[in-house]
């Protein structure tokens, strides 16, 4: 994860205008990442509204398979892990959460 200074540092005003928070600009990695431009404000609204443990783990996950749309293993990725944070119990979600930044 990078820092708010690290990102202030590559901001160009003039090319990145659009892009002014932190989350947007993960929005934007994830959308590179996946070569996945057309769905850009999809990934900008996930990085805003969805833990970026999760982000990230479905991204290294989709980023390490095989497949041509690595955007929709990255998507399935992701409604799996939610799923299995869903039917876990509350107290052990923020554990799962904790030891996911671990070991990233």
């Amino acid at each position: 994860m990078q820092t708010v200074g690290d990102i202030l540092k590559k901001f160009n005003p003039t090319k990145d205008k659009y892009i002014s928070r932190e989350f947007q600009a993960f929005g934007v990695h994830l959308a590179e990442a996946l070569d996945d431009y057309k769905h850009k404000s999809l990934y900008i609204k996930l990085a805003k509204t969805t833990n970026r443990a999760l982000l990230e783990k479905a991204l290294s996950f989709a980023i390490d398979s095989n497949i041509d749309k690595k955007g929709a293993i990255f998507m399935w990725k992701l409604s799996q892990l939610k799923k299995s944070i869903k039917t876990q119990e509350p107290q052990k979600i923020e554990e799962i959460v904790i030891q996911e930044k671990l070991d990233l």
